[in-house]
């Protein structure tokens, strides 16, 4: 399996690998993006199975991201992983498409429930 991560903190995509690895999906391909834009060309030239974004970005967010991927017809799974927690974002999240959103401070334990009905 196939998993872009997409977090303009490098720091964060790294504890973000770490907790993957941590919760049991450690075997998987990594590819990382920096931004919403990268990661909507990384969708297109990867073809990752899922996508693992940050809320807020520069150039490109992630929920813009996601509403440019369904919107071009693209069906990969794609969660939130970010300090955007709240019932209003969460909504947000899953009527533009998205599977899950995981708010930080996150838990392997979140990883793990959050990627079992994907992975």
């Amino acid at each position: 399996m196939k998993i872009l991560i997409a977090d303009d903190s490098r720091v964060m995509r790294q504890i973000v690998i770490r907790t993957l690895r941590q919760a049991g999906h450690g075997g998987h391909e990594i590819v990382e993006a920096e931004n919403g834009r990268q990661a909507l060309e990384l969708v297109r030239t990867e073809a990752p199975d899922l996508v693992l974004s940050d809320w807020n970005m520069p150039e490109m967010n992630g929920i813009d991201c996601l509403s440019a991927l369904r919107a071009s017809g693209s069906t990969v799974a794609f969660g939130f992983v970010t300090s955007e927690g709240s019932e209003e974002m969460r909504e947000r999240a899953a009527s533009a498409g998205a599977a899950f959103l995981i708010a930080k401070p996150f838990t392997p334990e979140a990883f793990d429930d959050a990627l079992r009905g994907v992975v």
